[in-house]
């Protein structure tokens, strides 16, 4: 099954609240992650707020992650899933 984000809800810094298409979701926080050229922006937490979502987060400057990295980091966070009542 493909990945992808389906909603996202910054949370302050670089911290964002992720759901996926299989129903994983939880918070993680990016600022770790904001490593080289296109992410150097990112550092401004008011320019990471800018995030949109296309599957997964990307930035008005063309930097994204790729979103089987954002899933990892989800469930490594200790994401849990959504109930689909």
């Amino acid at each position: 099954m493909l990945v992808h984000v389906t909603d996202a809800q910054h949370r302050g810094g670089h911290r964002v609240w992720l759901r996926f298409n299989d129903g994983l979701e939880g918070e993680v926080d990016l600022s770790t992650a904001l490593r080289g050229p296109v992410f150097q922006p990112l550092r401004d937490p008011e320019y990471f707020a800018q995030f949109r979502l296309d599957d997964t987060l990307t930035w008005p400057n063309g930097a994204d992650y790729a979103p089987e990295f954002l899933y990892d980091r989800v469930l490594g966070a200790g994401g849990t899933r959504a109930s689909r009542g």
